[in-house]
């Protein structure tokens, strides 16, 4: 694609975003009463809605009012709505219609399901505006060309409920909405119709050479790390077969079972390119590492994108090895229920996305819920949120801590999550659904039995530890396998498994003394011993090493 298309739609696209942007600006300024009058706008338009009407919203005139009347809500409170807009009955949570349900983990169930109106899309839309401003006026070299955002593969195509609506989002850019989403397709280097390859090797092999057409590559946005790190991996391999279809175009050596409709639309979007085809392999040519080439490949590239706190933190450095070229920037917290907070260039943390959600904040001491002009630099809080989704005082269970302030709004830095959830890679294991799955298929009283995801030679997997010593070795890979479609029905899971990730989860044996050593690992990492609870899910890697066993 020629840079003069790119530079104008990024320009355009800076542009459309720009008023958000100057009333997002005020918004920090004016933290508390930016945030009632979203609240307040917000009961309004849901005032008819079966939960409006049910809570009386008609009568809410101030934060204090809407505390009083509504109570925190948790998923499970709001499982009967949900089945009811699945069903297709209009107006439970909102008196504007719901165009999809997006996926995300659950604590006892394997998924919830998360209503998407346009308002709750019109406010997530409001964050973006808020972020590429921003990053355009910081560098605005960005401006000067083509982006990636991670497009997802489609494991389930045309879903829908039993009422029809549709469930899950397809790529990153659904998000946005008109202008906005137009503009950021024209500036992709990676087209959208990728998404539609199943097979994951077909899907990184064509992600690929659609990257190394794209000499002008500026901007990568993912959401794991990971996720970008494994992309890169197979392009050792797979480099001079890429240069020879840019150089030849059409696309020959995709899998036989890759739809031929599909097969064909993406070969004619790969038009021959001999003086690509020779850069690229000049640059492999040129030697060294992993860094250097893709230096070379991607000598513009300015910015990548991802998660940079808790579990992702470890995967950071392992990226700013591989793309030298790049600084990478945290996203900030981002749920599937709600865009929290995003990152301004500069700042120790992300600023709470003002404009688009309510936000209230729970302190760990139990006292009353803080808002977000109140929080204290140092302190830690539980986030709950107010959304145009249709979620109320909804708690996310996401943990933060505010690094300082930006004039009257808080710097806020995720810490994790506060149930006991596992989430490595995106994959969001909860404990609840580990012990119902473990319940059903664990052999008769074993001694002891706790999962955790462990680094193996073959990459990163969720291990069944076991002391059993009446099973046999079988009996525990049998447990081990029912585990791994127990937690392949939480879509997380599932979708870290198919980018590879994670590999299936395996069993180890524990000999003797399981409790012994569990208690003493505890203890070793400062835990007191009359602190110690017995999980089946835990968040800390290593316990091969603490346990007295072997893998089976």
């Amino acid at each position: 694609m020629s840079g003069l298309l790119p530079s104008l739609a990024n320009r355009l696209w800076y542009l459309s975003a720009l008023p958000e942007s100057r009333t997002f600006q005020r918004a920090l300024d004016q933290v508390a009463p930016a945030q009632e009058a979203l609240l307040l706008e917000l009961l309004r338009r849901n005032q008819t809605s079966v939960f409006g009407r049910a809570h009386g919203f008609t009568a809410i005139r101030s934060v204090a009012e809407y505390q009083e009347r509504v109570p925190l809500q948790e998923y499970d409170d709001l499982l009967g709505s949900i089945e009811q807009i699945s069903a297709g009955e209009p107006g439970v949570l909102t008196a504007e219609s719901v165009q999809l349900l997006e996926r995300t983990s659950g604590s006892v169930s394997a998924s919830k399901l998360i209503p998407y109106t346009a308002s709750l899309k019109a406010e997530f839309q409001r964050a973006v505006s808020t972020w590429i401003v921003n990053l355009f006026r910081s560098d605005p070299s960005l401006m000067n060309g083509q982006a990636y955002w991670s497009i997802s593969p489609v494991t389930r195509r045309n879903e829908r409920t039993a009422g029809g609506i549709p469930i899950g989002f397809e790529e990153d850019q659904e998000y946005l909405g008109g202008l906005q989403r137009h503009l950021s397709q024209s500036v992709m280097a990676v087209p959208s119709q990728v998404k539609l390859l199943s097979s994951m090797e077909a899907f990184r092999y064509v992600t690929l050479l659609f990257l190394l057409r794209s000499e002008s590559l500026r901007l990568i946005s993912v959401w794991n790390p990971t996720f970008l790190s494994l992309l890169l991996r197979p392009l050792a391999g797979w480099w001079e077969s890429l240069a020879t279809e840019i150089e030849q175009g059409g696309l020959s050596h995709l899998p036989a079972e890759v739809d031929e409709d599909l097969r064909a639309m993406l070969a004619a979007l790969n038009q021959p390119d001999p003086r690509r085809a020779t850069a690229i392999r000049a640059a492999f040519a040129a030697g060294g590492g992993p860094g250097a080439i893709h230096a070379r490949l991607w000598p513009r590239l300015r910015l990548v994108s991802c998660w940079t706190e808790a579990h992702a933190a470890p995967f950071v450095q392992e990226l700013e090895q591989l793309l030298p070229q790049a600084r990478v920037q945290g996203k900030g917290l981002i749920a599937t229920e709600a865009f929290v907070s995003l990152p301004l260039v500069g700042q120790a943390g992300a600023v709470p996305a003002l404009r688009s959600h309510f936000f209230e904040f729970l302190p760990g001491n139990g006292d009353r819920p803080r808002l977000a002009h109140e929080l204290e630099a140092g302190q830690e809080y539980s986030v709950v949120v107010t959304t145009g989704g249709g979620l109320y005082r909804y708690r996310l269970h996401d943990r933060v801590t505010v690094a300082g302030h930006l004039r009257q709004a808080p710097l806020l830095r995720f810490l994790g999550k506060e149930a006991n959830l596992s989430d490595r890679f995106g994959e969001k294991v909860n404990e609840g659904h580990v012990r119902d799955a473990l319940a059903r298929i664990l052999p008769p009283t074993p001694a002891f039995a706790m999962v955790a995801c462990e680094e193996w030679p073959d990459g990163w997997a969720y291990t069944l530890y076991l002391e059993a010593p009446n099973q046999p070795d079988a009996a525990l890979v049998e447990a081990a396998a029912a585990l791994e479609a127990a937690l392949q029905e939480n879509f997380h899971y599932r979708y870290c498994r198919d980018l590879g990730q994670l590999q299936p989860v395996r069993a180890f044996r524990i000999r003797h003394g399981a409790a012994e050593a569990y208690l003493a690992t505890c203890q070793a990492h400062g835990q007191r011993l009359g602190d110690i609870k017995p999980v089946v899910l835990h968040k800390r890697s290593g316990w091969s090493d603490a346990f007295a066993g072997y893998p089976v």
